[in-house]
C-alpha cells in the first residue's frame, strides 16, 4: 500500500509560525535588555569581563579591596616607568602652558609612561567605572594590562572581607607622577604616583606610592591602612607646609596667623605633603603637623591623601572648611587645609584670612 500523504491546514501553519516568532521575540528582546544595561553603567559590548575582577564581570558592582589591590600595583607600575625615565636622564620635557599663577605646567615622558601604564591596568581590571587622569590617554597607545587577581597579604590581613559597591557610583583619579617640575630639577624625594577611589564623590581609598625610596602609604576608610599617624602634633606654633611653586601668601598669612615661632616647610607635591603629616619611615621624609594650600589645585593632587588622612581620623577641606566632592570639575577653588589629630574646625575659625586668599 502506498504511504499516505499528510494535509497540514492553513491555520495550523499560522499558528505554528506565530509561536515561533514569539519565541524569537523573547529571546531577541532579553538579548537587547542586556547590552542596554551593560551600555548604561558605562561599558562597552562583551567588555573584556574575563580580564577583570569576578566581581566586575556583571558590570553591577565592585569589590573596593580589589580595587586598592590594583591601585596599589598600578602607582608601583607607573612609579617603575617615572624612575627609569629619570633615570635615563632623557625626560623630553615640554610645556603644557602656564598655570594660575604664571608658572610652566610642564610635562615629561615620566607623565606619559606613567600614565599609560596606571590608566590601562585600571580599565582592564575594572572596565566599568569612570576614571579621571591627568594626563591625556592616546587611544593608539591601548595596552591590555591584565591583573593576576591576587591581593596582598598586608591588604588581606587588614581588610578581611570584601567592600561591594555599584560600579556606576565610583570614580577613579589618577596622578601619574606628582611633582612634575621638581622631577624635571631632579629633586627626587617630592615625587609620587597616586591613585585614590572615591565613591559617590566621598574619598574611601588612597595609594601614595615613591618611586625613588620604593615607599607606599595605601588607606581604605572604614577598612584598613598600612601608615598611620604621628603621636604627636603641634598645633600652637605647628611646622606648616606649603608649596614651593604656587605658594601665595600663604607663608605671611600663617605667619600672621600662628607668629613668628611657626616653622614654614616650603615642598614639592601634594602627596608628598600629606605623607609629611604621617608617621613615614623614609629619612628623606619632611615632617609637619599641617599642610595648607591656598590656590586653585586639581582633584587628582589631593584625592588619595584626603582618603588616607580620612581613613586615619584626619580632615582635608577647602579653607572655608567644605568638604571637597571628587566628581564633576577636575579641581577646586577655595584652597585647603589639612590636619590629623587636631582640632581641625577650630583651625578654619583661626584662618579667615587664608579663606579670603585662596579665592583671589
Amino acid at each position: 500500500m502506498a504511504p499516505m500523504g499528510i494535509r497540514l491546514s492553513p491555520l495550523g501553519v499560522a499558528v505554528f509560525c506565530l509561536l515561533g516568532l514569539g519565541v524569537l521575540y523573547h529571546l531577541y528582546s532579553g538579548f537587547l535588555a542586556g547590552r542596554f544595561s551593560l551600555f548604561g553603567l558605562g561599558g562597552e559590548p562583551g567588555g573584556g569581563a574575563a580580564a577583570g575582577p569576578a566581581a566586575a564581570a556583571d558590570g553591577g558592582t565592585v569589590d573596593l579591596r580589589e580595587m586598592l589591590a590594583v591601585s596599589v600595583l598600578a602607582a608601583v607600575r607607573g612609579g617603575d616607568e617615572v624612575r627609569r625615565v629619570r633615570e635615563s636622564n632623557v625626560l623630553h620635557e615640554k610645556s603644557k602652558g602656564k598655570t594660575r599663577e604664571g608658572a610652566e605646567d610642564k610635562m615629561t615622558s615620566g607623565d606619559v609612561l606613567s600614565n599609560r601604564k596606571m590608566f590601562y591596568l585600571l580599565k582592564t581590571a575594572f572596565p566599568n567605572v569612570q576614571i579621571n587622569t591627568e594626563e591625556h590617554v592616546d587611544a593608539a597607545d591601548q595596552e591590555v594590562i591584565l591583573w593576576d587577581r591576587k591581593i596582598p597579604e598586608d591588604i588581606l590581613k587588614e581588610i578581611a572581607t570584601p567592600k561591594e559597591v555599584p560600579a556606576e557610583s565610583v570614580t577613579v583619579w589618577i596622578d601619574p607622577l606628582d611633582a612634575t617640575q621638581e622631577y624635571t630639577e631632579d629633586l627626587r624625594k617630592y615625587v609620587t604616583t597616586m591613585v585614590c577611589v572615591a565613591v559617590n564623590g566621598k574619598p574611601v581609598l588612597g595609594v601614595i606610592h615613591k618611586p625613588f625610596s620604593e615607599y607606599t602609604a595605601w588607606a581604605m576608610v572604614d577598612g584598613g591602612s598600612n601608615v598611620k599617624a604621628r603621636t604627636s602634633y603641634n598645633e600652637r606654633t605647628p611646622r606648616i607646609v606649603v608649596s614651593r611653586s604656587h605658594s601665595g601668601m600663604v607663608k605671611q598669612v600663617a605667619l600672621q596667623t600662628f607668629g613668628n615661632q611657626t616653622t614654614i616647610i616650603p615642598a614639592g607635591g601634594a602627596g608628598y605633603k600629606v605623607l609629611a603629616l604621617l608617621d613615614v619611615p623614609d629619612k628623606s621624609q619632611e615632617k609637619a603637623d599641617l599642610y595648607i594650600h591656598v590656590t586653585y589645585i586639581k582633584k587628582w593632587d589631593i584625592c588619595a591623601g584626603n582618603a588616607i588622612l580620612k581613613a586615619l581620623g584626619g580632615h582635608m577641606t577647602t579653607l572655608s572648611g567644605e568638604e571637597i566632592s571628587y566628581t564633576g570639575s577636575d579641581g577646586i577653588e577655595g584652597g585647603l587645609l589639612a590636619s590629623i589629630r587636631m582640632n581641625h574646625q577650630a583651625l578654619v575659625r583661626k584662618l579667615p584670612d587664608l579663606e579670603k586668599t585662596g579665592h583671589k
